[in-house]
């Protein structure tokens, strides 16, 4: 329960939250304040708790792996997977930073993305895996909409 509490809370009411407490103090365009807790939340504290229990050997990522007993090589794999988020999570965490949004959440963002993506088609899935699955495309379509505005903005600016 604890899992499906911190998944929803990260990726859905926290930058909600979070986003609407900035508009309403001190305004801003919300694409851009929306986006940047989208990736201080769903990217930044998301996959920094995720790399914290991948590396520390905790959490579902070697049972989605298929192996009830996980292998040496699926430890070692989950390990590095871990490192992964602990990076793309610190570099999320920067969305605070006046204009690091988006250089901070697009590698985390693009890889949340894909990663759901790629877990659309399998069958099977548990009901974690079910919830990651379409919590990584929701924070992946964010960041790529907070991309392409920044973007355009910059070329018709």
């Amino acid at each position: 329960m604890g899992y499906f509490v911190l998944v929803i809370a990260q990726t859905v009411v926290l930058p909600v939250v979070s986003g609407s407490i900035e508009l309403a103090l001190g305004g801003g365009d919300p694409v851009l304040v929306f986006g940047k807790w989208w990736v201080f939340w769903g990217v930044g504290t998301r996959l920094l708790v995720a790399g914290v229990a991948q590396v520390s050997g905790r959490g579902p990522t070697t049972v989605i792996l298929g192996a009830a007993t996980p292998t040496v090589q699926e430890k070692q794999l989950t390990r590095e997977l871990g490192t992964a988020n602990l990076g793309m999570g610190m570099a999320g965490l920067l969305a605070v930073v006046p204009g690091w949004a988006l250089p901070a959440g697009i590698a985390g963002g693009v890889f949340l993305l894909i990663a759901g993506l790629m877990h659309l088609p399998k069958r099977g899935k548990n009901a974690q895996e079910t919830l990651a699955t379409w919590t990584d495309l929701l924070v992946g379509i964010v960041v790529v909409v907070l991309a392409v505005d920044v973007i355009v903005r910059a070329f018709s600016g």
